[in-house]
């Protein structure tokens, strides 16, 4: 048998879906993938259906359909107060992660290095090494996971070529605030440094706090590829629509690569989905709908005996356990899932070193009755 030698040896089955596996095995409450239990719109639905009929079952063209790219615009227009030209500087993706793969892969070269933040989500490493790139970690402690930019300093040097943020962040739930984007720009200044903003829980932040989109700083927009979501706005987590937000000189880059990736993404979605943007409430209304879910299931999980970690931002909570038990992370989500019934994520996965704080990350996008039963089930539990 020829043999071959891997270029992710390390790499296994992600988390997400063993646990969302053992879940199912067990007839656990999966509050461990971030996906919602509920339906998305009819309407949207009713939309993608007409769009069918109307025959926009072919190919799309390679950046997006232009309604849609439109309608991005005008959205981004309007909550950031930034001019992104739907022709030449948005691109619409086949989800998130396709979109952070191919700005990755677009700008990347052997020995390039890029300084990522854990806990992280888990596909930023591997393109980072997929391209030949050198990853430069920081680590994140409970309970605040502020980004120590003194540190960052010392990580940045000539060969330093990409920084990625995640805000709102999966797994913390912790967002970026305006002295953390004051530093980054200084840091950044007068360097030929660029960034990599995961914003794909953009619309979901709460307690009336701000979303500090890179867009919103025309310094930083300049050097920024921003990812965001259509699943995370839709509740359509499995039709995989993203889009990616960048400079021109940047975005000619990334379409070299997205049109050897996957060259176009769905139709009819694409369409449905540009009509259907047209009531901006979808977008306005969403962080109130979400923070009625999270003040709901952190009232429930406050009886539990769990330390409630805060949750600014994201459709995430995470809670710390060590006053309760002294295993591992993963060997307590293992033991949540068996024996009480509920399925979450041990955010020691998160980190490259596999640093465990002893903290659980729960996905409250669900519906109201699942996140009761859940909760009821952890106190029963006895913990």
């Amino acid at each position: 048998m020829t043999s071959i030698v891997s270029k992710l040896p390390q790499v296994g089955t992600t988390i997400f879906t063993t646990m969302s596996a053992l879940a199912a095995e067990v007839d656990a409450i999966n509050l461990s993938q971030g996906f919602p239990d509920y339906d998305c719109s009819p309407e949207l639905i009713e939309l993608v259906n007409k769009a069918m009929k109307d025959g926009h079952n072919q190919y799309a063209p390679m950046a997006g359909v232009k309604a849609l790219r439109e309608q991005i615009a005008y959205k981004t227009e309007k909550l950031h107060g930034a001019v992104y030209n739907p022709d030449t500087e948005i691109t619409v993706t086949a989800g998130g992660t396709q979109a952070i793969f191919t700005a990755i892969s677009a700008v990347i070269h052997p020995n390039d290095e890029v300084i990522i933040f854990e806990p992280a989500f888990d596909c930023y490493a591997p393109a980072i090494k997929l391209m030949g790139g050198i990853v430069k970690s920081l680590e994140l402690e409970p309970p605040d996971y502020r980004i120590a930019w003194d540190m960052v300093k010392k990580l940045v040097n000539s060969r330093t070529k990409l920084i990625i943020l995640n805000s709102p962040h999966n797994p913390t739930a912790t967002i970026l605030r305006k002295e953390d984007i004051e530093e980054l720009s200084a840091i950044v200044k007068n360097q030929n440094i660029l960034i990599l903003s995961d914003e794909v829980y953009e619309h979901l932040i709460y307690d009336g706090e701000t979303h500090h989109s890179m867009a919103r700083y025309p310094e930083l927009q300049q050097r920024s590829f921003i990812v965001a979501s259509f699943g995370k706005l839709l509740h359509a987590t499995g039709w995989k629509i993203g889009y990616c937000l960048a400079p021109a000189y940047l975005m000619q880059e990334f379409r070299k690569v997205h049109q050897f990736l996957v060259f176009s993404v769905n139709s009819a979605m694409q369409y449905g989905i540009a009509e259907y943007l047209k009531n901006e409430d979808i977008y306005l209304s969403l962080p109130g709908f979400f923070q009625q879910k999270r003040d709901h299931f952190r009232k429930g999980l406050a009886q539990t005996g769990l330390e409630l970690l805060p949750s600014y931002g994201s459709y995430f909570q995470s809670v710390k356990y060590g006053h309760l038990t002294l295993e591992s992370d993963t060997d307590f989500a293992l033991r949540l899932i068996k024996e009480a019934g509920v399925a979450c994520i041990p955010t020691s996965v998160f980190y490259t070193q596999g640093t465990d704080y002893r903290v659980l990350r729960f996905c409250f996008a669900k519906k109201q009755e699942t996140l009761d039963d859940a909760v009821n089930r952890l106190i029963e539990f006895k913990l």
